[in-house]
């Protein structure tokens, strides 16, 4: 926002003289200027905000926006990275992370919304067929340039963050499938065992099993060692 040189339009300097002359008309989102050939600049001032073009006045805010939102998205990326011990736990981390890749997205299209706005003002005059008396011809200047470049780049940036994230806020989900699924018999039914009707308390596990499968599982719980719960656990 405080470079120059944002258009640029030169008069002058076609030969056709034993005095060549010429002087470069630049102008930025706070002043315009002339720049003769023994390198004296005179500047104006814009005086104030109502008498600047509407889309000087476009151009800055949105960059102002862009900016702004750029320094909470700066704030909440540095909170968030695991080299620093403030953000809280490491879930907390990286949403903050992510809310800064939203804000640097929103501010890195704030700002490039303001350059494609001066850029096609710029274009207009550039291209148009009949321009008005006194009116001049501008170029795109190097800031123009430099900004779409750092527009680019923080999308870029944007991105990367979001890709270190996502996979730790979102993690793959995986699809287990369950064989026997419950039965469900009426109430009237319940409490019985659908093979033999009665039941019979187990010795080892003082629970009721089936008559017909009482066998089969005491052999099975005689055969199956007891693990302590840190066995089990683990």
């Amino acid at each position: 926002m405080a470079m120059d040189y944002w258009r640029v339009s030169q008069v002058g300097g076609q030969g056709g003289s034993f005095i060549i002359k010429v002087s470069w008309y630049w102008s930025n989102l706070w002043k315009d200027c002339s720049t003769d050939s023994k390198s004296i600049t005179s500047c104006k001032d814009y005086a104030v905000l109502w008498n600047v073009s509407y889309y000087v006045q476009a151009v800055r805010g949105l960059l102002m926006c862009g900016l702004t939102i750029g320094f909470f998205a700066v704030v909440c990326c540095f909170i968030g990275m695991e080299c620093t011990y403030i953000g809280g736990a490491e879930p907390t981390k990286d949403k903050l992370v992510f809310s800064g890749v939203v804000f640097h997205f929103v501010g890195g299209v704030s700002s490039l919304a303001a350059y494609c706005l001066y850029i096609n003002r710029v274009a207009r005059a550039t291209f148009a067929s009949n321009l008005p008396a006194g009116q001049l011809r501008y170029e795109l200047g190097p800031p123009i340039f430099m900004g779409l470049v750092g527009c680019f780049l923080i999308f870029f940036g944007a991105v990367l963050y979001a890709v270190t994230v996502i996979s730790v806020i979102s993690p793959d989900r995986k699809v287990i499938q369950v064989y026997g699924g419950p039965t469900y018999m009426p109430s009237a039914y319940r409490g019985t065992s659908m093979n033999t009707g009665y039941y019979e308390r187990s010795q080892l596990y003082g629970s009721y099993v089936s008559g017909r499968a009482s066998s089969k599982i005491s052999r099975l719980s005689q055969a199956t060692p007891r693990l302590s719960e840190r066995d089990a656990f683990v």
